[in-house]
């Protein structure tokens, strides 16, 4: 069985956050969010990283990016996620600027991923148990009559941010641990009272703060690349009519669909841990500071 390999999704320029915080530093020792993944993902045994990114950012995001990993046991490859990245016969819609989505950016990674692989966020921090449980349920996975997946799920109230709204997958599971449903909530945040809440068609909905919601930390094998390739030409032929210039094709809808036609079932690991990230500009500080006491409880040396 091959070694399970590491995709991370890079291609989003930060619209609400305001440039291109995949690269932006987060100590003195200008180390990015993306160093403290990698470094725990090749502590938990991962050795080869799959970026996706676009085109216009490669320049900046390799500079940075290259000299990062030298000297490191680490095999890189980049694939790119495009807006013209389509199946034949479709084209891009007058007015499109928005990324295609989750789902889309995996797809891109047909022909270079063929391991099982884990997918994270390259601006989330995820912490070293994550990548430890998902690279161990990789390690031990196969197909059957189903695919067998996996998802590390996160108490909502630890990836939510006082600056504006998340979005996230809210999860539900059986007795035995297995997804049974994901929602995608586009606008999760903390109301005045410090509760969770999400909103819909402009009315908010109370959320238990202990909820597990997906931060896109999932395990999946080659199989799901290929239903993101099946899968998208009916998205393409459902959505744009209807809108043409924001429509996302999202990794956990897939999921959600493959689940329900019986296609699919998901393990969920839980995770206690706290997520970090930089959504929005004002988040850094938040980061900044809690990336300096990881150093300081020896979580992390200062140069690694």
């Amino acid at each position: 069985m091959k070694n399970p390999e590491l995709v991370i999704m890079a291609a989003g320029m930060g619209s609400r956050y305001g440039g291109l915080k995949q690269i932006d530093k987060v100590d003195d020792e200008g180390h990015i969010i993306i160093d403290y993944s990698i470094y725990d993902a090749m502590r938990a045994g991962f050795r080869d990283v799959t970026f996706i990114i676009k085109k216009e950012i490669e320049r900046d995001f390799r500079e940075v990016m290259d000299a990062h990993l030298v000297g490191k046991d680490i095999n890189v490859k980049y694939v790119y996620q495009e807006l013209d990245k389509l199946p034949e016969g479709y084209s891009v819609p007058d007015g499109r600027r928005k990324p295609w989505g989750t789902a889309h950016a995996i797809l891109c990674t047909l022909g270079t991923v063929d391991a099982p692989f884990a997918v994270i966020n390259a601006d989330d921090y995820y912490g070293e148990n994550a990548f430890k449980k998902i690279y161990d349920f990789l390690k031990n996975t196969n197909d059957d009559e189903k695919y067998h997946y996996a998802m590390v799920g996160y108490r909502v109230k630890n990836t939510v941010t006082v600056e504006g709204t998340v979005s996230r997958g809210v999860c539900q599971s059986d007795e035995h641990g297995m997804l049974t449903e994901i929602v995608e909530r586009t606008k999760i945040g903390i109301a005045e009272d410090g509760g969770i809440y999400y909103s819909e068609d402009g009315i908010n909905y109370p959320l238990d703060p202990d909820t597990l919601v997906s931060m896109n930390l999932w395990g999946f094998t080659p199989s799901y690349i290929k239903e993101c390739a099946e899968r998208f030409p009916s998205f393409l032929d459902e959505n744009v009519p209807k809108n043409p210039e924001k429509c996302e094709f999202f990794l956990p809808t897939v999921v959600a669909n493959l689940i329900s036609e019986g296609k699919a079932d998901v393990k969920v690991l839980d995770n206690a841990d706290k997520w970090y990230g930089v959504t929005y500009k004002e988040d850094k500080a938040t980061v900044v500071e809690a990336f300096r006491a990881l150093k300081e409880n020896g979580t992390y040396p200062e140069k690694f």
